[in-house]
């Protein structure tokens, strides 16, 4: 039996459909109408195209606080987006620089736990009752996470194409940025909360030293993800016109 198509497929699709189909196939393809899997909370309508999809999801990946523990998407789920999303993400040069570790139950909770005890003694006293609060707030979720760069990529490309050598970095960095979006709006295609923090590099030394991970992987962001407990906060938008030209002739 064919596999159905699942919520990061979808997404998927939708991206390489508004970029690549309309230039290559006949407008009665482009535009074939998807109702999307059913474990989205994305609701679509009939004159929905692929790329309506993508945006919708696009505008409901918000910053979720707090999150809960009990998600209903499995484990092996939430693997296979970040294995996704780091396969097919482009980076400069196919250079494929782009890591991540997962955190579930305890281990999620360990990472938290981590953060606090390097927070602690940094923090003034009178302002650590804040922190403590986000402390316990981000360890309440199911999981964490971590999106690395690997500099022994990095630093080869600088080695091979060193006319580019002080560009590398940060098309790394641009290309670490869209793992999290993808990632980021995949987990809300699958119903999940989200929010995206940066305790690097003060931590950086005690993942380490817990998750073995390989002294050439730098730590960027860390993704929390659980269940949603609470609406995003309401956003406010500057003028888009203002924020993009466009010119034709």
């Amino acid at each position: 039996m064919p596999r159905l198509l699942t919520p990061l497929s979808f997404v998927l699709i939708g991206f390489l459909s508004a970029i690549y189909l309309p230039a290559l196939l006949p407008s009665f393809i482009v535009n074939v109408r998807l109702t999307p899997p059913p474990n989205t909370n994305i609701t679509l309508s009939a004159t929905d195209n692929m790329a309506d999809a993508l945006f919708k999801l696009i505008r409901n990946r918000r910053s979720y606080y707090p999150l809960g523990k009990e998600i209903a998407v499995p484990k092996g789920r939430i693997e296979e987006i970040v294995k996704e999303a780091v396969l097919h993400t482009p980076s400069s040069f196919n250079s494929q620089s782009n890591r991540a570790v997962v955190l579930f139950g305890g281990e999620h909770d360990k990472f938290w736990d981590i953060t606090t005890s390097v927070l602690k003694p940094l923090v003034p006293e009178e302002q650590w009752g804040q922190s403590s609060g986000k402390m316990s707030m981000f360890k309440g979720a199911a999981g964490t996470v971590l999106f690395f760069e690997d500099q022994a990529v990095v630093e080869g490309c600088q080695s091979s194409v060193p006319a580019y050598a002080d560009k590398f970095p940060i098309w790394a960095t641009q290309s670490d940025a869209m793992v999290q979006f993808v990632v980021w709006t995949a987990l809300e295609a699958e119903g999940l909360g989200a929010n995206l923090q940066h305790y690097n590099p003060l931590v950086d030394e005690k993942v380490a030293a817990e998750w073995k991970t390989p002294a050439n992987w730098k730590l960027n962001a860390q993704l929390v993800f659980g269940a949603k407990t609470s609406k995003a906060a309401e956003k406010v938008f500057k003028d888009v016109n203002e924020n993009v030209k466009v010119y034709a002739s």
